[in-house]
């Protein structure tokens, strides 16, 4: 069984949900107190033993190149200043992995950074991490999916319940029969259902994804088949996988906090708590909000 080393992280949306400040800033460099989102993504990969990450990116996106590179004159700046502390922990980043960047190229979907990296991952598994979205999670989600992997030797869909009617209208979700606590054997998967009535059970597939080198086969042969105006999105490779009775799994990941900071009202909220956890700003951070809500 190949160990899972290599993962990718879309990146090339346009944010429209955060213009303006989209426009000039990729959604996935907004700050989470003083780390890009992104950053928080690419930290639980290195942690859970990831080597290279291919990151698919666009036009507007060269600064998430710019935070993972050597910035020379920065490091050379912090040196003469004796500012050892900021010196190691910029380095620290530009050396978390092996980075990949490649333009997206091909028809709309969130399927098509797959294909448009398949030189690249080869015959390897590999993970997908969305970069503008996380879970908190003990042990990480990306620990218990490759956990999950390893059991199982599959496909595996980072997963959670359905929390309100909108997770119909925004997610994925997968159904099938239940392998042990938090897992299914998938045997359908549907792309936004809408209602709960459409969808084939309540395990909204959001966050996090292993998969086998087979899904290309089945993308490739899903975009050849698009009607028009339809988006290649990877659950079209999903059931044409399973349908051909190649085993697909879903994970409910424990103990977690899903956080879409692709969402204004979702990312403050994440903004507030990882204010409030800040080793150095956490307590004054908590006594002004106590303050301000004392005047609300």
């Amino acid at each position: 069984m190949k160990k899972i080393k290599k993962a990718l992280i879309p990146a090339a949306g346009f944010g429209t949900r955060f213009l303006p400040q989209t426009k000039a800033m990729p959604k996935e460099m907004m700050p989470l107190v003083d780390k890009p989102i992104i950053q928080r993504v690419v930290e639980e990969l290195v942690e859970a033993g990831i080597e290279t990450i291919v990151i698919i990116t666009g036009w507007n996106k060269r600064s998430i190149e710019d935070h993972f590179d050597h910035q020379f004159e920065l490091e050379e700046k912090l040196a003469r200043s004796g500012k050892t502390k900021e010196l190691e922990m910029v380095q620290k980043i530009s050396d978390l992995a092996e980075f990949v960047y490649i333009r997206q190229k091909g028809v709309s979907g969130n399927a098509t950074p797959i294909l448009n990296a398949r030189h690249i991952m080869n015959n390897d598994p590999f993970m997908v991490f969305w970069g503008d979205d996380f879970v908190d999670a003990t042990p990480s989600r990306a620990k218990q999916l490759i956990e999950a992997y390893e059991k199982y030797q599959s496909t595996i869909l980072g997963a959670t319940k359905a929390k309100s009617d909108e997770y119909y209208r925004k997610y994925g979700f997968a159904g099938g029969e239940k392998q042990a606590d938090g897992v299914i054997k998938v045997d359908k998967v549907v792309e936004k259902p809408g209602s709960k009535e459409n969808s084939p059970s309540d395990l909204a597939i959001i966050s996090g994804f292993i998969f086998t080198p087979e899904i290309y086969d089945f993308l490739e042969e899903a975009k050849k088949n698009l009607g028009e105006n339809e988006e290649l999105v990877y659950t079209l490779g999903l059931q044409k996988m399973i349908d051909q009775g190649i085993p697909v799994h879903a994970l409910e990941i424990q103990n977690g906090v899903y956080r879409d900071t692709g969402n204004k009202l979702e990312y403050l909220k994440t903004l507030v708590e990882y204010g409030l956890s800040h080793n150095g700003l956490g307590k004054e951070f908590a006594e002004y909000l106590k303050a301000l809500t004392k005047t609300l």
